[in-house]
C-alpha cells in the first residue's frame, strides 16, 4: 500500500503509464477481445482491477482503462480512441467517486456509471465507499448485469 492507503500499481503486471499523456490508456486487458470495458481514474482504478478479476471468473473478458483526462483523450486521433474504447464493445462501466456527468460520452447508451449523485454524507472513507457501491464485488455485479442485458 502507498502512504495514502491506495495500492501501488505493479507495472510488471499492468501496462506501463507511457500513454498517460494521451488521457486514457489500457491498463489491463483480456487475453482475447474484451466483452466489457471498465473505465476509471484515480482511486477508483484499483477497484476496477479487482472487479475485473471477479468478472473474468464468470467467463467474461474485461479491459480496464485508466482515464485520467477527458480533455487529453479528446485530442487524440480517432484511431487511438477507438483502440482504447473499442466501438464494438457496448458494455462499459464508468466508476467515479463523484458525479457521473460527462461519462455518458464514453460509456454510451448501453453502458452504466457507478457514481455518487448525492451530497452531504460523512463517515470514514472505507464506510462511504462501501455505502455508495465502490467495492470490487458491486462493480463486478453491475458490470455483469450490464453485459447480460446487452447480450441477451
Amino acid at each position: 500500500l502507498s502512504r495514502q492507503g491506495l495500492p501501488v500499481l505493479d507495472r510488471t503486471k499492468y501496462a506501463s503509464h507511457k500513454n498517460l499523456e494521451k488521457g486514457a490508456y489500457i491498463l489491463r486487458d483480456s487475453v482475447t477481445e474484451p466483452d466489457l470495458i471498465l473505465l476509471a481514474s484515480g482511486s477508483e482504478v484499483h477497484i476496477c482491477l479487482k472487479a475485473a478479476e471477479i468478472i473474468e471468473k464468470e467467463g467474461v473478458n474485461v479491459r480496464v482503462v485508466s482515464f485520467p483526462s477527458w480533455e487529453l483523450f479528446e485530442k487524440q486521433s480517432k484511431d487511438y480512441k477507438d483502440s482504447v474504447l473499442l466501438p464494438s464493445v457496448k458494455s462499459r462501466i464508468s466508476v467515479e467517486a463523484g458525479i457521473k456527468m460527462g461519462w455518458q460520452k464514453y460509456v454510451g447508451d448501453l453502458g452504466e456509471s457507478v457514481s455518487i449523485e448525492t451530497f452531504g454524507a460523512s463517515a470514514p472513507d472505507s464506510i462511504l465507499m462501501e455505502k455508495f457501491g465502490f467495492t470490487p464485488e458491486n462493480i463486478a455485479k453491475k458490470a455483469l448485469e450490464t453485459y447480460t442485458r446487452n447480450n441477451s
